[in-house]
């Protein structure tokens, strides 16, 4: 795929989406970092329902630590994984009260070394929270990015680094949040909506459907 391919596709995405942002409900910075710890291999809906109890209930370091485990158990217990998010979730507040003033840290360095963040959490948290320009590579983004060609990788690693380096400096701060929508709603795993596809005479995938 070349440049200007590239550029027409993330133009027509911005046009369509101007002002995307992440699906998932929060009002803080660390209620987004906690929602983006329980969505892992989870979906947003689920994750949302469960957040929009807990919240009103908790939704500061102080308060969800004060929970404890088994009372985190009880709001997040419809999400996959939950026995492990909860032990994450309670050790990360504990951290963010002993170590950042009950803080997210604009950091990633900081950010990934807190129970539950990986490198693609911490992309979310410093792109959604805090506008950085990092691309957090899902499974919705590596299989965008590796079928209609725009940025080849053989793992979400490469891709974020191929995304990074082909992307202009004008799209990188949305560029994830449409790949991921794009994914998510028209480009789907098991047959892609490619007649209702805003890029389709752009994208390079072979095995196009009429749907």
């Amino acid at each position: 795929m070349n440049k200007q391919k590239r550029l027409e596709i993330l133009t027509r995405l911005r046009d369509a989406n101007p002002h995307p942002t992440t699906e998932l409900n929060f009002s803080s910075p660390f209620e987004l970092l906690i929602a983006v710890i329980l969505s892992a291999q989870a979906t947003d809906v689920s994750v949302n329902k469960a957040t929009d109890k807990l919240y009103p209930v908790a939704n500061t370091p102080e308060a969800i630590y004060a929970l404890g485990v088994d009372g985190l158990k009880h709001y997040i217990k419809t999400i996959g994984l939950f026995n492990a998010k909860a032990e994450n979730v309670i050790k990360t507040c504990g951290m963010l009260i002993n170590q950042h003033g009950s803080v997210v840290p604009e950091n990633r360095e900081a950010l990934e070394a807190l129970p539950g963040v990986g490198r693609k959490t911490a992309n979310v948290v410093l792109n959604t929270a805090f506008g950085w320009p990092t691309i957090a590579v899902d499974t919705h983004i590596f299989r965008v990015s590796n079928r209609t060609k725009l940025a080849m990788g053989k793992n979400v690693d490469l891709v974020e680094q191929k995304l990074l380096k082909v992307v202009p400096a004008e799209f990188k701060v949305d560029v994830h949040h449409w790949l991921i929508l794009h994914g998510r709603y028209t480009c789907i795993a098991r047959k892609p909506r490619c007649g209702s596809c805003l890029i389709e005479d752009l994208c390079e995938f072979k095995d196009k459907t009429d749907d």
